[in-house]
């Protein structure tokens, strides 16, 4: 019998080996999950064996390219009475809808509409049944599985029971942990394939957090005690106070812990390595966020496993645990993922009603999974803070640092100014006092317009540009100049660690939790919480000769109207700007109150409408299925698709994960909806090679048909 493969280049894997190694990530995971082991495996088993199929062989070779929907799981489908008759309820539930919904699903092949919708697909499905179907059960033999020869009419009938249980099992809410189990385990197998059995040795181990128990006293959270019989966590200190180490220490299990940027996260991941690594030599640590951006911590590390189940810290965005909230592809497996996990809400913003709704959403269905919530924040309004205590109840430890205390973390002069224009001098004062400058602004175009001037008038001081429009390899590098740390965490004496003038020109990228201090700020005016946090990224350090010393930040006046001050809310741009006093300290006592001024309500009409789990507890999806994500992009508006250079098009469609992704660039759909797209990996869309520069990123206004390399097309 010829090699049967389940997948395709590069990796080439066949059929039995990808099946061995689900069926062992599966038992892992149930043994986990308290789930019965063996119904998992055979479930595992089952889930792909119709890639034995003729059609499915010969596509994977790219012999046969007839435009026909083949889904290899119904094909699976038809060996249902090779197992024991007491499973098959639960197999179905692994099997039918592993990759698409079964019903409804956005390309309209799941089951159930294909049997709407398509007379002939069983019998496409079941092919040259008597010849294939032995392949398929030679496999299944050797894998351990007992089976007899299969007639057509008992397939059928295998496939017709299916049929009549999903058609039942959509008439109920909620979701399958079953179809979450495979569909996690079939992930973590495909991502690591050889590497699979010593991964699923590492997983679902508890953390040891004991470094976090350090006292030091500019930190004034690490004498706060930690230990309480409440399972939640509410604290609301200063940047700089010890929030991170606290909410560590306030963790008990598996820990998923959240920032809002990617850049954060980027920072955030190689901090808690670094610090966790002697107690844990063998320490699982994972990151993901929307970009998905590969940064190794060391060299040997496997990236594949960054958006996989068991990790003992993941590090992550309150976005990718939207896919709970909205009922998105994979939400069941993260459901088993993070159940009864301690939960980090780190930093949690507020830009918009939208956002202060998500967070709202996500910590009553974090407890509705048993999760322990803690949540840190320096800029929560009160109207938000007293939502989340009602959510979670009398059971939350709430700590807060004294007015005392607070006084010790002044450190910003704020200065208001009406135009960019207008902190030229400011900036010509500052490059002369060698000292290091940090301009913020609101959007990617503005951050390069300006970028642009800056270099104009400073071309021989280091200058450096940062946002989200860059290749992901790219992104990478800038954040470790801008950290201005070697990968040994000593200074490289370039911007963060510069002892000369330098000037960094950002996007919002860089609020939180960037370990950087730099020495005069000059922002465009976003909602006060997200400037409070930028504020936080000058004169960040303390020492006890810095207390009570202070350095400049200028605020330039907002527009005048909802487009110019876009991503944020006009209102509560205006309000953040006028509660900003001009020439004065910053004291951290009154943040509260101005923070309360901007923001005076919430609207969480949005989220509830499209959540699938609702605040009194229902769920309104139908079993089995899930929604696709446009939902979440249109109410975030966040970055939905990648593109990629087209020179950089056969390296993308040969290469491994890791090349891929560190070639792609985030960016809007709009501004690619009418390029081709690869149909490789992400699928990125195609966008002419003028478009980016590997200083400035990516134009938008420059992705047109007419400025593509004819040459290129032509190849």
């Amino acid at each position: 019998m010829e090699e049967i493969y389940a997948k395709s280049a590069p990796d080439w894997t066949p059929l039995p080996v990808h099946l061995q190694h689900v069926a062992m990530t599966t038992k892992r995971f149930a043994g986990y999950l308290a789930m019965d082991e063996s119904v998992a495996w055979n479930g595992a088993i089952l889930h792909d064996i119709g890639k034995a199929h003729p059609f499915f062989r010969d596509r994977l070779k790219g012999k046969d390219r007839r435009d026909k929907v083949f889904r290899h799981e119904i094909a699976s489908l038809f060996f249902l009475s090779a197992f024991p008759q007491e499973q098959r309820d639960v197999l179905i539930e692994m099997v039918v809808a592993h990759h698409k919904s079964v019903k409804k699903d956005i390309g309209e092949k799941g089951l159930l509409d294909l049997d709407e919708n398509s007379e002939s697909y069983i019998d496409f499905h079941l092919g040259k049944w008597e010849e294939w179907s032995l392949d398929a059960i030679h496999v299944l033999k050797e894998l351990g599985i007992a089976c007899h020869p299969i007639s057509r009419g008992e397939a059928i009938q295998n496939l017709e029971y299916c049929i009549e249980y999903c058609e039942n099992t959509v008439k109920q809410r909620g979701y399958s942990e079953w179809r979450g189990l495979l569909m996690g385990a079939d992930h973590f197998a495909s991502a690591l394939i050889d590497k699979t059995e010593d991964e699923t040795n590492r997983i679902f181990k508890t953390p040891d957090l004991k470094f976090y128990n350090r006292q030091h006293p500019l930190f004034p959270l690490s004498y706060k005690d930690a230990l309480s019989d409440k399972k939640h966590t509410i604290v609301v200190a200063s940047t700089g106070a010890g929030k991170t180490d606290y909410l560590f220490r306030r963790c008990t299990g598996r820990v998923f812990y959240t920032l809002p940027f990617q850049a954060s996260i980027n920072a955030m991941y190689k901090r808690v390595g670094n610090d966790l690594e002697k107690d844990n030599p063998d320490i699982d640590i994972r990151m993901l966020h929307s970009s998905s951006c590969i940064v190794k911590r060391k060299e040997d590390e496997e990236v594949a496993l960054q958006n996989l189940f068991g990790s003992a810290v993941k590090i992550l965005t309150p976005h990718q645990l939207a896919t709970l909230a909205f009922g998105m592809a994979s939400y069941e497996a993260l459901i088993l993922d993070i159940k009864g996990c301690d939960v980090v809400l780190d930093e949690v913003h507020t830009y918009s009603g939208v956002s202060q709704a998500l967070v709202l959403k996500l910590i009553e269905i974090l407890k509705q999974l048993d999760c322990r919530i803690h949540i840190g924040t320096a800029t929560m309004p009160s109207v938000l803070y007293n939502k989340i205590k009602d959510i979670l109840g009398q059971d939350v430890l709430e700590v807060k640092l004294t007015d005392e205390q607070l006084d010790e973390f002044d450190r910003h002069i704020t200065h208001k100014i009406d135009s960019f224009e207008e902190a030229l001098p400011i900036i010509q004062k500052a490059v002369a006092s060698e000292q290091k400058i940090l301009i913020v602004l609101n959007k990617v175009k503005n951050a390069q317009d300006v970028f642009e001037t800056i270099q104009e008038l400073y071309p021989d001081v280091p200058s450096l540009l940062l946002h989200s429009r860059f290749k992901r390899g790219d992104r990478n590098d800038k954040e470790k100049q801008l950290l201005g740390l070697d990968e040994n965490g000593e200074p490289t004496g370039i911007f963060n660690t510069s002892e000369e003038a330098c000037i960094v020109v950002s996007t919002q990228i860089v609020e939180v939790s960037l370990d950087i201090s730099f020495d005069v700020m000059i922002t465009e005016t976003a909602p006060l919480d997200a400037l409070i946090q930028r504020f936080g990224r000058i004169n960040r350090k303390r020492t006890k000769d810095t207390i009570g010393k202070y350095k400049d930040v200028y605020i330039i006046k907002p527009g005048e109207n909802q487009k110019e001050t876009r991503p944020y809310d006009f209102d509560a741009v205006q309000k953040s700007f006028e509660v900003l006093e001009d020439g004065q300290l910053l004291k951290e006592r009154a943040l509260q109150h101005k923070i309360d001024q901007v923001f005076t309500s919430i609207d969480f009409l949005s989220i509830e409408e499209h959540a699938v789990f609702k605040t009194d507890g229902r769920m309104t999806l139908d079993k089995l299925t899930h929604n696709g994500k446009s939902i979440l992009f249109e109410l975030l508006d966040i970055d939905s698709v990648a593109c990629i250079l087209e020179s950089d098009v056969e390296d993308y469609e040969t290469g491994d994960f890791e090349k891929r992704l560190l070639m792609e660039i985030p960016v809007y759909y709009y501004a690619v909806a009418k390029m081709q797209q690869s149909q490789k990996g992400n699928k990125p869309f195609i966008i002419p090679e003028m478009a980016y520069d590997s200083e400035k990123g990516l134009d938008v206004s420059k992705i047109k048909e007419e400025n593509f390399n004819v040459l290129n097309r032509f190849l």
